[in-house]
């Protein structure tokens, strides 16, 4: 049987391909889904969150913006009081592309958890966070204490 490194890189190469296979059909390039799917679920947010998030550097994080800006689906802009920090928001444009693509991760989450029970995909999902919580580290936990 193959090392646990072995799967996680196997399963995310996998998922990638079909998500970037899928998401290329309507345009986006690399970074561009996980961005939308950031600023989705969390709406307006500033480049070092969108960073943080998508596991990315902020500089990575500018470079997929700038493009999405270009493309018309995001907007940035200056809150008032915080001339440092540029804010990124969906356009009417970013919003129906962003729901393609969580329809894009929906579909291609349900065909890798085909024949696995609810309960095992819940499990499978809590041991993903804490491995990823132990690679963070204790400052870092994205559960923090509610294990």
């Amino acid at each position: 049987m193959e090392p646990l490194h072995y799967w996680l890189m196997k399963t995310h190469t996998m998922f990638h391909r079909e998500v970037m296979a899928e998401t290329a059909r309507f345009g986006l390039t690399a970074g561009q889904p996980k961005v939308l799917e950031c600023l989705a679920k969390f709406g307006e947010r500033d480049q070092k969150s969108i960073a943080a998030y998508c596991e990315i550097e902020q500089a990575t994080a500018g470079s997929i913006i700038t493009r999405m800006e270009e493309g018309g689906l995001v907007a940035r802009r200056q809150k008032p009081g915080n001339r440092r920090s540029l804010y990124v928001s969906l356009t009417p444009a970013g919003q129906a592309a962003a729901q393609s693509v969580l329809q894009v991760f929906e579909s291609i989450e349900a065909r890798a958890l085909r024949g696995i029970p609810k309960s095992e995909a819940s499990q499978l999902v809590y041991l993903l966070q804490t491995l990823c919580d132990n690679m963070a580290g204790p400052a870092q936990a994205t559960r923090g204490a509610s294990r």
